[in-house]
């Protein structure tokens, strides 16, 4: 997954069946080749075959191993850096996989013994999961020590010493403007342009304006009685990384506003405490000098893509105000967009630049309709032909039409696993046909139940009702599943539309973790390989022969952020994986005129080439994860480089947050989810934004145990920082329903507010 948001660093542990390298060095190779051979006949339980790939690592490498470590001092961060130790990389993998056959064996304290040498000779060695990140390899071996002890992952971890006093920010000087008038205090020069720049011509004004804290008034918390007591108790200690999510916001207000990062960056983790302290007016200006003096500003996210720090202050600005009318303003033409601004290489990027302006508006025009009838406007053109097709109108809007009628879409990613199954270990199973209680009905879709009372048992009024029930009562239309690897149930998809009005996105990986092209995952699909194409484009065409005259098909999808380059090369080749996909699309239209296409994409990373080179996709599809604000500028951008209708194929957000209740994360996310949605439906047809969007598709319906470390245990280690509650993505808690403590899995469900949440407003 792409995350345009806040600026993360590494933090992962995770357990992977494959490891992925890239090309290493030839004298290299043959300890890549053993690794990837043990972690293959490990997975099918031969412990003969393993132990011999993995001594033969030990025996070859260790010497060199121990090199590397040694010349580090602390744990490599980047990618490079991590593949310049690959040699130490693998010898511990090979120590780690010789505990984990040992562990699985029962021989405990073989296993321990093991772990604990990883632990004591190779605390900076990682691998690399299958699904997109690095980890520790120490780290996981003192959890499997643990889990072996106690039964439980959980490690105490040695935290910075951070305040943890709850507190809220006192301003000692709020500033004199709510919303500041730049042009009293300078100049905007060359607005819309490249050349954009703000030249401040009366600072001391600009300063009593704008209030502490905020450029050009940097100093003056300094001033503030409360920063020199706080100082002197000690509660500023610590990296300022470590006060963006302490609820101590007096503190870390102080510690960012003099931290020692860019401006912009500074302003912008300013904005976000005062925003928790309920400064909202104080945060505005904040997140608005950035965009006023530095719309240049930028950063990177855990995935090394850039994050253009003035598009994510404008959406915040956006999602404000709109949150609060009370205030009286909107921001009107402030626009910050990055000429080749969908790649990785900053060297190349052009900003051209709109700081807009604060509009006050009205009670009458805070309640005015901007909805217009679709009869209204003139059709400019459409895509598709039969039951579901696309129109666009002459105001540029996009609408997807389903029975001659506009179709919302409001779908969900559903895949239910039973606790305990995990691909990790070759044990996930087909949920479409799994019947575990033997009754002959499939158990997901027709047994569920829910725990009403949440004590994890089925109380006699808390019979079966079925998740394709819950989901037509939350007022989900279509769910998004694909067609490989697992067989698909067409009755099962039969009675889910036409019992429950439930509609199918029917999706093809299109090589992504290897699938369908036939390539091994190591090095996975190659897109220049002719082979591989042609293995991909006849798995499609299976697909599209086998449902394309399904009632319950809405649209075809291909992908699943590809072009992170996860198993397959997408990222090293876009030019050539794009014009695949435009050949790929046009045979499925030969195939099926009656049904759109559309990609899954990773964000907006690469939308410049799809622009260019895969013209005949009818929807753009991003998995997005930006935060509660929304998707920002995505859809603007779509209209620009596409000009196609837009979906997120893909959002969401933990129900877990480090130091919060879990009642108080399930708020949390279910506010994520609000603001995503409205921003979903601020952008669709005649509501008077960009107009492309067309729904989304929330991710997930239920929590995945499987997807950090040991798939019998809920495991809640943050796997990558994002913008989320605690600033942590918890893979293993995204689904809207719980399966409780998971000891009647796969029948118990749990319902969470997001999920009365989209009740309310879905339906």
């Amino acid at each position: 997954m792409r995350l345009s948001g806040y600026i993360t660093f590494v933090f992962i542990t995770v357990l992977i069946i494959y490891p992925f390298y890239n090309a290493l060095p030839e004298e290299e190779s043959s300890s890549r080749d053993l690794i990837n051979k043990a972690w293959e006949v490990h997975a099918k339980k031969d412990i003969e075959a393993t132990f011999r790939y993995t001594q033969q690592v030990i025996d070859l490498y260790k010497e060199e191993a121990d090199r590397q470590q040694a010349s580090l001092k602390k744990m490599p961060q980047t990618k490079e850096e991590i593949e310049k130790v690959s040699i130490l990389n693998d010898v511990a993998t090979a120590y780690f996989i010789q505990a984990e056959s040992y562990m699985r064996q029962g021989k405990i304290k073989e296993a321990k013994k093991i772990f604990q040498l990883i632990i004591d000779n190779y605390p900076y060695a990682q691998a690399w999961d299958q699904f997109g990140w690095y980890w520790n390899i120490a780290e996981v071996s003192k959890k499997s020590i643990k889990k072996m002890e106690t039964g439980s992952i959980e490690i105490e971890e040695k935290k910075p010493k951070v305040s943890q006093i709850p507190s809220k920010v006192v301003l000692y000087d709020p500033g004199k403007e709510d919303f500041v008038d730049y042009n009293k205090y300078g100049e905007f020069i060359n607005v819309g342009t490249k050349d954009y720049k703000y030249i401040i011509k009366d600072q001391e004004g600009l300063s009593q304006a704008v209030g502490e804290g905020i450029y050009p008034n940097t100093t003056s918390v300094r001033w503030n009685p409360e920063f020199k007591k706080i100082k002197e108790q000690g509660r500023l200690q610590g990296q300022h990384w470590d006060f963006i999510h302490s609820p101590d916001l007096q503190a870390a207000f102080f510690k960012w506003t003099t931290a020692p990062e860019p401006e912009g960056v500074k302003l912008f983790y300013t904005g976000l405490i005062l925003e928790k302290s309920g400064l909202l007016k104080h945060a505005l200006k904040c997140y608005y000098a950035i965009v006023v003096h530095f719309p240049f500003s930028y950063g990177w996210t855990y995935w090394h893509t850039p994050w253009y720090v003035g598009q994510a202050a404008i959406s915040k600005i956006n999602y404000l105000l709109a949150r609060n009318p009370q205030l009286g303003y909107r921001l009107e033409g402030a626009d910050i967009r990055v000429i080749n601004g969908y790649d990785n290489d900053l060297s190349n990027d052009i900003f051209i630049t709109n700081p807009g302006r604060f509009v006050k508006i009205g009670l009458s025009e805070r309640l005015k309709s901007r909805i217009f009838q679709r009869t209204s406007v003139k059709i400019k053109q459409q895509r598709g032909k039969g039951r579901v097709y696309l129109v666009q109108y002459e105001t540029g809007d996009w609408q997807l039409i389903v029975d001659n009628k506009p179709f919302v879409l409001k779908a969900i990613t559903y895949s239910p696993v039973k606790i305990g199954q995990s691909p990790h270990e070759g044990t996930l199973g087909n949920w479409q046909y799994e019947d575990f209680n033997l009754n002959g009905k499939i158990d997901g879709p027709y047994d569920a139940f829910v725990d009403k009372n949440r004590n994890n048992l089925q109380d006699r009024d808390e019979s079966a009702v079925g998740d394709f029930q819950l989901m037509k009562e939350m007022g989900v239309n279509a769910i998004r599943i694909y067609h490989h690897p697992h067989k698909v149930n067409k009755e099962l998809l039969r009675d889910l539309y036409k019992n429950y009005g439930i509609r199918v996105i029917m999706g093809d990986f299109l090589g992504v973790y290897a699938l369908g092209s036939g390539a091994p995952w190591n090095p996975g699909t190659d897109y220049t390989n002719q082979e591989h194409r042609n293995n991909m484009l006849q798995s499609v065409k299976q697909m599209v022969l086998e449902h394309k005259d399904e009632p319950y098909l809405l649209f075809w999808l291909l992908g699943n952020e590809n072009i992170y380059g996860v198993a397959n090369n997408s990222n090293e080749y876009p030019d050539e994986f794009f014009k695949f996909i435009n050949e790929v699309v046009k045979e499925i239209k030969r195939l099926d005129p009656e049904h759109p296409v559309a990609i899954c994409s990773g964000d907006t990373l690469y939308l410049d080439k799809i622009g260019k080179y895969a013209k005949e996709i009818d929807i753009f599809g991003a998995n997005a994860y930006r935060g509660k604000e929304g998707f920002g500028r995505l859809w603007r951008s779509v209209k620009e480089e596409l000009d196609r209708p837009a979906i997120i194929t893909e959002f969401g957000c933990p129900a877990y947050a480090e130091g919060r209740s879990l009642e108080e994360a399930e708020e949390l996310q279910a506010e994520y989810h609000h603001g995503c949605w409205m921003d979903i439906q601020r952008n669709m047809a005649f509501n008077g934004n960009v107009g492309n969007a067309i729904g989304g598709i929330v991710f997930e319906w239920l929590d995945e145990w499987w997807k950090a470390y040991e798939a019998s245990i809920h495991d809640t280690k943050g796997l990558w920082k994002g913008p989320f509650p605690d600033g942590y993505m918890h893979e293993e808690w995204l689904g809207i329903c719980s399966q409780g403590d998971g000891k009647l899995s796969p029948f118990l469900r749990q319902l969470r507010k997001a999920y009365f949440m989209y009740k309310r407003i879905w339906r």
